[in-house]
């Protein structure tokens, strides 16, 4: 017998959005995991509300649809609003049942802004790690360590001159064909904080911040993120800043490429009780920082190769993470979503990884 195609609205409801989601779905351990690390934020959230007044977005909800948005590669707060509404798998991961509002995109970014301006995500970036460490998953040995550069969400032309004079008079755009555009000279009126870099000799330079991860090499989880300008901190400088604050005062190694290869990062890197198992750079003039005591164990021969495995982690965040070119705005807000995309990519490693060992 043929079905009717009538739709008729039932008045009451017995199931919770938990029953639309699969026992065996990939978010509910990740759910599990997130929930563990926010609970342990919970004399911190506390500390940034009042006690009184309106009621405002849980932060721990806030905290759960950003990591969707990065999860999701959603690129705007107005679209991942959208998504939660009509989505029943992001209305449980965010915490939220069929009948409960979804709160305005305008509403969402304003709450948001508050855990930003209060150094929230660098606090669950750490109480992640801290799990991570309880289940045994980090080494404290071996690291490896890298850079790279991603690009700010700004536009050439917004590279103007710091002293207002790239418009002729009569409103005409000043032609820029064979002028030289530095840092010093110019800068972005949309993000003042990007600087011209270029990758490499040969490439076109852009607006761009760099990003530093140390990652330890037992199970390549990021234990270390920073975001800096691109020009003025270089990757040898902020890889030190990393490197230094890595707990224990014991003897680690660290592997890195040929940019690390010189005496002053050496010798910095033995000062931190660190021996550096970088690519050696034999074309460097006066050779290589580094010498065959070194290089002749089989332990640089294993930095070596895991220090590669850093690069699948910069894929990962630029492909999937939303970092290729971020939507955001100066150094504070560059720097928050990449910790936000680090410490997603820390939660899938770890679901991951946790999964593999019930198995």
């Amino acid at each position: 017998m043929r079905g009717a195609d009538v739709s008729q609205p039932t008045l009451f409801i017995t199931r919770t959005v938990a029953d639309f989601v699969p026992p065996d779905h990939p978010l509910r351990a990740l759910r599990e995991l997130i929930d563990e690390a926010l609970a342990s934020l919970d004399g911190l959230f506390d500390t940034l509300y009042a006690d009184l007044g309106k009621a405002s977005v849980a932060p721990e909800r806030l905290m759960r649809a950003s990591l969707l948005q990065v999860l999701y590669t959603i690129r705007s707060e107005r679209q991942l609003v959208e998504q939660i509404q009509y989505n029943l798998l992001f209305r449980w991961f965010v915490g939220l049942e069929m009948d409960d509002r979804v709160w305005h995109h305008s509403t969402f970014s304003k709450n948001r802004e508050r855990l930003l301006d209060h150094a929230v995500l660098p606090q669950l970036f750490a109480a992640v790690l801290a799990m991570a460490r309880q289940r045994n998953l980090l080494s404290e040995d071996h690291f490896s360590i890298d850079g790279t550069l991603i690009d700010a969400w700004a536009s050439h032309k917004s590279f103007r001159r710091r002293d207002d004079t790239d418009d002729t008079p009569g409103g005409k755009e000043r032609d820029y064909h064979g002028e030289q555009r530095t840092n010093a000279t110019h800068v972005s009126r949309t993000d003042p904080e990007a600087e011209l870099m270029r990758k490499s000799r040969g490439q076109e330079a852009r607006l761009r911040y760099g990003v530093h991860h140390v990652v330890e090499n037992r199970h390549h989880l990021i234990v270390g993120v920073a975001t800096t300008p691109a020009a003025r901190v270089g990757e040898r400088e902020a890889a030190l800043n990393l490197l230094a604050r890595l707990p224990g005062e014991h003897r680690k190694t660290v592997g890195g490429d040929k940019g690390y290869d010189t005496r002053g990062f050496v010798a910095s890197c033995r000062a931190l009780r660190i021996t550096p198992h970088v690519a050696m750079n034999d074309r460097r003039r006066g050779g290589s920082a580094l010498d065959a005591r070194t290089a002749r164990h089989p332990g640089y021969e294993i930095s070596q190769r895991k220090r590669k495995l850093i690069e699948t982690t910069f894929g990962w965040l630029k492909q999937y993470g939303g970092l290729r070119r971020p939507m955001v705005r100066g150094l504070a807000r560059m720097s928050a979503t990449v910790t936000l995309a680090a410490t997603a990519f820390n939660l899938l490693r770890m679901r991951n990884l946790l999964a593999g060992a019930v198995g």
